[in-house]
């Protein structure tokens, strides 16, 4: 990759630091090269300035002194050395934690008291062993760790949480890191371009995603982050973006009644309002689905409880009852408010989001596929990129014309949605229909 890519860039500053080294370069990849070959300190950053073509290596970034305004100077400060977090067990780890888990202070590297250490700076110059910082200097398995002042301790692990924009959780849907290739190593194009594919996916549209350059983001549920290619001959391709080790933050506790839309239930009722058994998320008898737990990590599909990955209006289950493929559960509610503003709002709903398949000519379904026959995404109802239509969640109230999942507001023949491809205006969904058994 280029050495720029290690670097964060800020246009138009000055950092004000007593220890950096001058040298006359031609452009700021041979600043950087100057940057990486410093022995005089450690280089953290450096200063170009692009009419003199001047290169500063610093041994201070942003982070640790003071900044000013200098039009025609450009600030590269090392990622690394940016970063709190660490990206696997640690070893590139460089940020400036210097307490152990326990919370008993490090003892500097360079120091013998209390305990004489087997890593120092001078026998590994190159693991960053700088005051008394956290670090793994011998890749230790559990993480970046450091000698204690507890005599009575000699090490301990240090607390470092890890870089989420360097993996993902659950499936990527709040990915916001910076990989741009896809998983056959073809780079990302510009979400805000249109070339060499168009598409809908734009910030203005999905302000929420995060679209920004062309980092890998899943904005439409995807099972995991994608990304437009700047190949002609490939559309779009899957990134490939480790599951992060530690598990995610939780968001509050998960609810053993009815809060909202319970989204967030985890209780264990798996009955149905009507009173059929539910079937277990992980097998496909007797209604084949697309809800694997192996998949959808992070919805809760233990068992056969009655859960909402989808966000529909509460949650739901497959049911064992071959003639009825889903069902709605009756969940107690947290607050008798919320259990009367549910019941105003009771509008019944005729099919579920996840259904796999559509009935007659489609005009009940209300899964969540998003994809045409040719395999073609959909563009998005309320979006007039890149086609201009009527088909608008205003004008068609009723027809559940939300995000870009396949519908059919005007009695077609079976679901379809416009395209994202600029020449190709509408395609027929990739569903099949019902056998007749399950129409039945």
């Amino acid at each position: 990759g280029d050495i720029l890519d290690d670097y964060s860039r800020t246009d138009a500053v000055w950092i004000l630091t007593r220890n950096k080294q001058f040298y006359e370069t031609n452009n700021e990849k041979e600043c950087a090269d100057k940057c990486e070959a410093e022995r005089n300190f450690t280089c953290r950053a450096f200063l170009f300035t692009r009419k003199k073509l001047q290169c500063l290596t610093l041994a201070e970034n942003a982070k640790m002194t003071v900044t000013f305004a200098s039009t025609d100077t450009v600030l590269y400060e090392k990622i690394i050395y940016l970063m709190q977090c660490k990206r696997g067990i640690g070893t590139d780890y460089r940020g400036t934690e210097a307490k152990t888990q326990r919370g008993i202070p490090c003892q500097k590297w360079a120091e013998k008291i209390p305990h004489k250490p087997n890593y120092t700076p001078e026998k590994h110059p190159n693991a960053g062993l700088e005051e008394n910082y956290c670090r793994n200097p011998d890749a230790d398995e559990n993480g970046p760790w450091c000698y204690t002042t507890d005599p009575a301790m000699r090490f301990d692990y240090c607390a470092i949480p890890e870089c989420e924009d360097q993996c993902m959780q659950c499936n990527g849907e709040d990915y916001h890191g910076e990989v741009s290739r896809t998983e056959s190593g073809l780079e990302c194009q510009h979400w805000d371009v249109q070339e060499p594919h168009m598409h809908g996916f734009i910030l203005k549209h999905y302000p929420e995603k995060d679209l920004k350059m062309n980092y890998c983001r899943n904005p439409d549920g995807e099972l995991r982050p994608w990304c437009f290619t700047t190949s002609p001959n490939k559309r779009w391709e899957y990134c490939n973006i480790p599951q992060c080790t530690t598990p995610p933050a939780v968001s509050g506790l998960d609810s053993q009644c009815l809060s909202g839309r319970g989204e967030d239930y985890r209780g264990r009722i798996a009955i149905t309002e009507s009173g059929n058994a539910c079937q277990h998320w992980n097998t496909q008898f007797p209604h084949k689905h697309g809800w694997v737990p192996d998949r959808y990590p992070c919805k809760g599909l233990e068992e056969n409880y009655c859960r909402n990955p989808d966000g529909e209006k509460k949650p739901w289950c497959y049911t064992t009852n071959s003639n009825i493929r889903w069902e709605y559960c009756t969940i107690p509610p947290c607050d008798r408010t919320e259990q009367v503003i549910a019941g105003m709002n009771n509008v019944p709903v005729q099919s579920p989001v996840t259904e796999e398949c559509y009935q007659g000519k489609g005009q009940s379904y209300r899964g969540t596929t998003s994809v045409t026959v040719s395999g073609r995404k959909c563009q998005a109802w309320s979006s007039m990129f890149p086609h201009r239509h009527i088909k608008t969640p205003e004008r068609f109230p009723d027809a559940d014309l939300r995000e870009n999942y396949c519908r059919n507001p005007d009695g077609d023949s079976s679901p379809w949605c416009f395209t994202t491809d600029p020449n190709t205006i509408w395609e027929y969904c990739n569903l099949k229909r019902c056998d007749d058994h399950a129409q039945e």
